[in-house]
């Protein structure tokens, strides 16, 4: 058989209408147009579906099994292209996400591309920004949501904590701490730093840990991005303390964990009380992801 839904639709609206002009109204179409529709229905079926008078159209036996047939399997159609619809819309659009530096060049590049594989019709948009601009991006709606260490005024976000980043330690090869397979907190007192600012999410909880164990170490230098302090630290200024995540070093420096471990908290957060997209829940899902792979295959620290 060779039937259309045009001539279902033409026969379901003149069924329900009783009428060939109102059903033609109804589907935006020509009273011809209708009546071809319902003819073709009918040769193809070899039935007839309408008994017709000057006052109204009534469907026949046949034609009333099949209003009801039809209607049932319409509906159910309907439903399947909707949520086929709706499905494909989920996976196109545009998401804007900031992130701090470490997370824009450690986590990032491997979510972007991940999303790019599986949903080619969706754009990531990222804003590579310090800690207190991705806040102030977050809060003011510039983008869908951000990805930052965890805020000290955590309360004003809707947030979900997916990885703890252990600070390293950064230091020249020369150095008396290169030889220690670790470095105790405690053993930078007196040594001189070179630290990134205070716009840094990560400066707030190192100065918490130094505090927290009585250390004092003077900061010599305040830099504004990883790899100043790094070139710092090999023109032999201090000695660095880094999230793992903003690895690798320089060839001319080494790293080493420190003990007792601490963490930064890396945070996907997003506007109190404000729901995603479901493209932007695409990519948040994505980045978590992303993290879970990270702590099951953890980096290295530099030794050679």
């Amino acid at each position: 058989m060779n039937i259309s839904l045009r001539q279902l639709r033409a026969f379901l609206a003149v069924a329900r209408l009783r009428h060939f002009r109102r059903a033609a109204e109804s589907l935006h179409l020509t009273q011809p147009a209708v009546s071809r529709h319902v003819a073709e229905l009918e040769a193809e079926l070899e039935v007839r579906l309408f008994d017709r008078n000057t006052r109204e159209v009534v469907p026949t036996e046949a034609g009333r099994y099949l209003q009801s047939a039809v209607e049932r399997v319409l509906d159910e159609l309907e439903g399947v292209l909707a949520h086929v619809h709706s499905e494909s819309e989920r996976q196109r659009g545009k998401v804007r996400v900031a992130a701090v530096p470490t997370l824009s060049a450690g986590l990032m590049p491997a979510c972007i591309a991940a999303c790019a594989r599986d949903y080619p019709e969706l754009t990531v948009q990222l804003h590579d920004q310090v800690q207190t601009l991705v806040l102030d991006s977050v809060r003011g709606g510039e983008v869908d949501f951000g990805l930052a260490i965890e805020p000290a005024d955590r309360e004003s976000f809707d947030s979900e904590t997916i990885l703890q980043d252990p600070f390293m330690l950064v230091c020249r090869r020369d150095h008396a701490f290169a030889s220690l397979p670790d470095v105790p907190w405690k053993q930078l007192k007196g040594q001189p730093l070179v630290l990134l600012d205070h716009a840094s999410g990560s400066r707030r909880l190192i100065d918490l840990q130094l505090a927290a164990l009585r250390i004092q170490a003077p900061v010599v230098q305040q830099t504004g991005h990883t790899l100043t302090a790094f070139r710092m630290v090999e023109a032999g200024l201090g000695i660095s303390i880094t999230p793992r995540l903003s690895l690798p070093v320089p060839e001319t420096l080494i790293t080493r964990p420190l003990t007792p471990v601490a963490y930064r908290a890396i945070t996907l957060i997003r506007r109190r009380h404000r729901s995603l997209s479901p493209v932007a829940e695409l990519v948040w899902t994505r980045i978590r992801e992303t993290a879970a792979q990270l702590t099951q295959t953890p980096r290295k620290s530099k030794t050679r």
